[in-house]
């Protein structure tokens, strides 16, 4: 999800709530930390220079139980960062602190923001010679199947 994404949902939603895949849900009583850019300068295993930049927006949960973000309040923080920091229109990647610090992909499923769990990848599966997955046959099959081919008369020998 884009920035302008998170934008536009904000004014049509009476409370902001947060997901996790699990369907665990932040509590209510978080408080949005920090809005920032992360730009990340790398090198793939195939030698290819890359570059990113995401919109980073920081969970919290505190001890604050008498206050809730509410869209609006959020979408002033957004538009206070943007102004201020000159963020651009990026991905947005959200922390949030579970066991450990996490970092989420975020998507909407029209009631709540849902973090999304990331994945590595290999980004130059071309230059590392990964693998493609392999079919799974049970070897009584592969006997089957041999056994058919060559039977007497089948014309394999």
């Amino acid at each position: 999800m884009k920035l302008s994404d998170i934008k536009n949902i904000l004014p049509n939603l009476e409370n902001v709530t947060f997901q996790l895949e699990n369907g665990t849900f932040v509590p209510e009583h978080f408080h949005v930390t920090e809005i920032g850019t992360n730009s990340k300068k790398f090198i793939d295993c195939g030698g290819v220079i890359r570059h990113e930049n995401a919109v980073n927006f920081q969970l919290w949960n505190a001890d604050d139980y008498e206050h809730r973000l509410k869209p609006g309040k959020l979408l002033h923080i957004i538009k206070l960062s943007e102004e201020k920091l000159d963020i651009e229109d990026f991905e947005i990647e959200v922390e949030y602190q579970n066991d450990t610090i996490g970092r989420y992909d975020l998507e909407f499923n029209g009631t709540h923001f849902i973090l999304k769990n990331k994945t590595t990848a290999c980004l130059a599966q071309d230059a590392c010679k990964v693998p493609s997955s392999k079919q799974k046959i049970a070897l009584t099959e592969l006997y089957k199947s041999e056994a058919n081919s060559c039977a007497p008369n089948s014309g394999c020998c």
